[in-house]
This record gives C-alpha cells, structure tokens and sequence, in this order.
C-alpha cells in the first residue's frame, strides 16, 4: 500500500491518497479465473444461440397499428421456439458436456424457425441461431499441455518392401 499527497482543487489543503496494489492483482486473477472457466465451455456459440433466440422473440412480437401480427399455429410456435433456443444456449454454456446434442437441436429449431417464425426471425435470427449451434458442436475444450510425457512410438509401413519399421 502506498500513500501520496495531492493537491485537493477545492481547498488549499492537501489530500492523502492512498493507493492499494493489491487491486490491479485482484482484477488479474479474476481474470484468469474467467479465462479459466470460459475456455472449458462454448461460451460464443451459446450466446449467439441466446441472442437468437430472443432476436426471434421480439421479431414474433410485432403491433403495426390495431393488429397484432402472429404467424404459426395461434402464435404458439413464435413463443415456444425463441424460448427453446434460449434454453439450449444456456445449457450449452452451463452443461458443456452435452454442446453436440444441444447444438444440433438449436440448428434444427433454427432452421424450422424460418417457417414457424417470421422467416426465422427475419433471417437475423435464424441465422444466428445456425451460427451458433454449429459453434456450439464444434467447439472442443482445450487439452492441458502435456510436459515430461513420453510420446508413443509411430510405426510406419513401406509398401513397396513390406517392412514395418518402428521409429523413437
């Protein structure tokens, strides 16, 4: 902790300021600790699936004047699919585990919102929706480096001598 004298505008006394280091090492582990966590899940793909989503929501939700515009059977579709590819986004992003299964769900609803919502929320939405989920399944958690490990021994065949050789 350190401790320095400035001069206060308002008044002609000095002001003691007094700094403390430990916050910018505070902000830096948290930091890591969000870089930590971010790289063990789809973060991207799921909140792009998410802002699908609500994109498809709030495009199904449309008034011009004294009407209310709802496509799909009585509007349920325009409800059920935006809040389905909420729910997968956040799963995927929660639930790491299960991204392929969940990403291969939200491209199916995106692709099936083009008829069931607005043309899939105006496209955007759609879009969106098929963006992420391909992010989504896509996407691998990274391997920890491996240091001292031995590699395994390759093998290769000459097919022209038919000789295996082992190479270290």
């Amino acid at each position: 902790m350190s401790t320095e004298t400035v001069p206060n505008r308002r008044s002609a006394r000095a002001a003691v300021v007094v700094r403390d280091e430990a916050l910018p090492r505070a902000s830096t582990a948290r930091r890591a600790r969000f870089a930590a966590w971010y790289r063990q899940r789809p973060l991207i793909g799921g909140l792009l699936t998410i802002l699908a989503g609500i994109e498809m929501f709030l495009s199904s939700q449309l008034d011009l004047g004294n009407m209310h515009i709802q496509v799909g059977i009585e509007g349920l579709q325009a409800t059920i699919l935006p809040i389905l590819m909420v729910l997968l986004g956040t799963l995927a992003i929660v639930m790491p585990a299960h991204r392929v299964f969940y990403g291969i769900i939200s491209l199916v609803l995106a692709v099936y919102s083009l008829v069931g919502v607005n043309l899939g929320g105006f496209f955007i939405g759609m879009l969106l929706g098929m963006i992420g989920g391909v992010m989504v399944v896509s996407w691998m958690p990274r391997r920890p480096a491996l240091d001292g490990v031995a590699t395994a021994d390759v093998t290769t065949v000459d097919v022209s001598t038919a000789d295996i050789t082992t190479k270290e």
